[in-house]
């Protein structure tokens, strides 16, 4: 089967050619990232730009399934004068151009993945389902639910088996922002002030995200689904943090701060959003995916973060 990966330069991308190589997909990667720099070991081509205009021609040839991980992803002091419009260029206009580019040439199946937080920025009495209606929070979430509506137009219109994948924060080798920040403070060592906080929260391992993108890839039962994909059950902010200080053999001390000081304090310094991802719960259901694809994670949590760790312990000057 062969199989087109945007997006590949990035942190999900490089795992996803990686993993599809290994198990007998054919992968065409592309990014925007000069072929000879990507070193992936497939054939490798350079998009300049996505939105409405990209012609996808060439990529496209001879492609079975596109997996579409390329987007404008958040971005920290956005200095847009329209942010909205930005993301929708690439996340929606260029999402929708590819996909209809993809029907024209023959391709079977087309994978998109979105995120958790089309559904709001935290879950109250219950985890998210797929069902649940949208309810995005900010401009990259409103253009992700605008892809998935207009994939699922096209879909009728053309055929194309779309698959949509929701996954909630990804972790693993390469990751970057928040997570990263995480691992570079359990190292300095030093008191967190988080041991008072009882959420919940679903993560998932890359290498757990790669085998569900690409059971989606050829699952039968897969086409005109939407999935929610997790690790297993949630973790609390603290007991994530020990589980990061086991895996890089880091002991961890946590001071039991009221969560209500800490917001108080991160309200004042302007980081009330990081307040939120570290204070508030947001819990996914993905029992549709296991129940209906028969997926399972291959990797336990523990596995993902030692990983992650052994990564993170091992990365050159170009990594950091």
């Amino acid at each position: 089967m062969r199989l087109l990966v945007t997006g590949a330069g990035g942190f999900v991308g490089r795992a996803l050619c990686a993993q599809a190589s290994r198990a007998g997909f054919v992968v065409r990667a592309a990014s925007r990232e000069d072929p000879n720099v990507l070193a992936l070991a497939c054939e490798c081509v350079q998009i300049d730009r996505i939105d409405a205009r990209t012609d996808w021609t060439a990529s496209l040839q001879d492609v079975d399934v596109v997996v579409h991980l390329a987007a404008r992803v958040h971005v920290l002091a956005d200095a847009a004068a329209d942010p909205l419009h930005e993301y929708r260029q690439v996340n929606v206009d260029g999402t929708l151009a590819l996909a209809r580019q993809a029907a024209t040439a023959g391709v079977k199946r087309f994978v998109f993945v979105s995120t958790a937080k089309v559904h709001g920025e935290r879950t109250l009495d219950v985890p998210f389902g797929e069902s649940d209606g949208p309810a995005p929070a900010d401009p990259y979430s409103v253009s992700k639910v605008e892809a998935e509506q207009a994939l699922a137009t096209m879909a009728a219109e053309t055929g194309l088996q779309v698959v949509v994948v929701r996954p909630p924060l990804v972790y693993g080798p390469g990751v970057k922002a928040n997570f990263l920040a995480l691992f570079d403070r359990v190292v300095r060592g030093g008191p967190l002030p988080l041991g008072a906080i009882r959420n919940s929260r679903s993560v998932v391992f890359v290498g757990n995200l790669v085998d569900a993108l690409l059971v989606c890839c050829t699952h039968p039962l897969a086409p005109g689904r939407t999935f929610l994909v997790a690790d297993g059950p949630p973790v609390s902010t603290p007991d994530l943090v020990r589980r990061v200080g086991r895996a890089l053999d880091t002991p961890v001390s946590l001071w039991p701060i009221p969560p209500l000081l800490l917001r108080g304090i991160a309200a004042l310094a302007g980081r009330s959003a990081m307040a939120s991802r570290l204070l508030d719960d947001l819990v996914i259901d993905d029992r549709l995916i296991r129940d209906r694809l028969g997926w399972k994670p291959p990797f336990t949590m523990d596995e993902g973060l030692s990983i992650t760790a052994a990564w993170y312990r091992n990365r050159t000057d170009a990594d950091r």
